[in-house]
């Protein structure tokens, strides 16, 4: 291995070992604001800050889709991105225990044509020591609204 390659493996696993506070055992309090702040997260729409919450091999199933890795998730928030559009998201503490949650959410966003939609679901999450999610499992189903029917105005 060349130093420069050594160097930037050596920076890359130094950063993967930062710590993505808060960390489990969650109590009420921490579980309340890691929703938080993954909600936060989301409602920026960008694909690179969200990553970083989750461990390099996050295993995720969102809808039928089943997505392995930080750069697969980063590419699908893309993708999800340019077709729901003006996308506001609201989550909600379900439970948790140890290192695992489980949240309600919803969220609104239109598609090209215009068209409303508030998705609701729930997710299941799980985290590594360090405080990265490594697995998220998602149920969401798609409701189409009116405009006048939004709830989640940004």
């Amino acid at each position: 291995m060349s130093p420069k390659h050594f160097k930037a493996d050596y920076y890359k696993s130094i950063k993967d070992m930062e710590k993505r506070y808060p960390l489990p055992p969650f109590t009420r309090e921490t579980a309340l604001q890691k929703v938080q702040m993954a909600e936060d997260a989301w409602n920026t729409k960008d694909p690179e800050r969200i990553g970083q919450a989750y461990s390099v091999d996050t295993e995720w199933r969102d809808r039928t889709e089943f997505i392995q890795g930080r750069e697969d998730v980063k590419a699908f928030l893309t993708r999800k991105w340019e077709k729901e559009l003006d996308y506001k998201l609201k989550k909600e503490l379900w439970g948790f225990r140890e290192n695992r949650m489980a949240v309600r959410f919803e969220y609104e966003w239109h598609d090209a044509a215009g068209q409303w939609y508030r998705a609701y679901g729930n997710e299941l999450w799980e985290f590594d020591s360090q405080g990265y999610m490594t697995k998220r499992y998602a149920s969401i189903n798609d409701l189409p609204i009116y405009e006048s029917e939004r709830r989640l105005v940004a």
